[in-house]
Parts: structure tokens; C-alpha cells; sequence
């Protein structure tokens, strides 16, 4: 992809309208989710480690989800785990949210923004 995305449309005569997802379904997508998890993904500390994660997933919320679901994320770990690696259903599910979510919000720095009642105040 371009470095300059808008530089590139302007010379086109184009503009730029929204951004696509890194990958998405199919044998490019799944690789490319591959060498993500594997770049993201440390091993545990200590005496006993535990499976691999990603050090910014501090949160362990319960998502629902259909039993479908569960089974197309049961499968996608299964192709993207190896003898080195082994992936869970739900590390694969929280790698595709975060990169969902941020296909619609950007990632920008951590701004501490007022309250809402804060700002109204004298």
C-alpha cells in the first residue's frame, strides 16, 4: 500500500473515502492473521508459563456468541496453531476484534479527557 494514501488519490484526482481492513477472509487473510497473532503473542513468565498472550490484553471479558461462531473460531485455531504455537478459539477472537473495532475507530494515543460534569463546571 501507498505510504501517502492521500498523496497518491490526489494524484489520481481520487479521494480518499474510508480505509480497508488489513485482511479479511480467505487464504491471505488467515495467513496474515497468522503472522499477527505469532508478531503478538508471548510466552507466560515463571516457573510454570502459561499459553501465549498478548501483554496488552488485560481485560478477560465473557463474550456471547453463537454456537456457529464457536465453531468457525474452534477451526480457525486449529489452522493457525503449530508444534511451536498453540492459538485458542478466543486469542484468535480478541486479535479479530481488536482489529475490527479499529478499522472503524482509529488507535489513537491515550488522551485523559474531562468529565462531562467536570467540563460544566465554572
Amino acid at each position: 500500500m501507498a505510504k501517502n494514501i492521500k498523496l497518491l488519490a490526489d494524484k489520481l484526482g481520487a479521494t480518499v473515502i474510508g480505509q480497508v481492513p488489513e485482511y479479511s477472509a480467505g487464504a491471505f487473510g488467515i495467513a496474515t492473521l497468522a503472522k499477527v497473532l505469532k508478531e503478538r503473542l508471548e510466552p507466560g513468565r515463571g516457573k510454570r508459563p502459561g499459553r501465549p498472550s498478548n501483554p496488552r490484553w488485560i481485560r478477560r471479558p465473557k463474550v456471547p456468541m453463537a454456537p456457529e461462531t464457536e465453531k468457525r473460531l474452534q477451526e480457525l485455531a486449529r489452522l493457525l496453531s503449530d508444534d511451536e504455537r498453540q492459538v485458542t478459539p478466543m486469542q484468535v477472537a480478541a486479535q479479530i476484534l481488536e482489529d475490527a473495532t479499529a478499522s472503524y475507530v482509529p488507535r489513537r494515543p491515550h488522551v485523559k479527557r474531562a468529565r462531562q460534569s467536570e467540563k460544566q463546571r465554572p
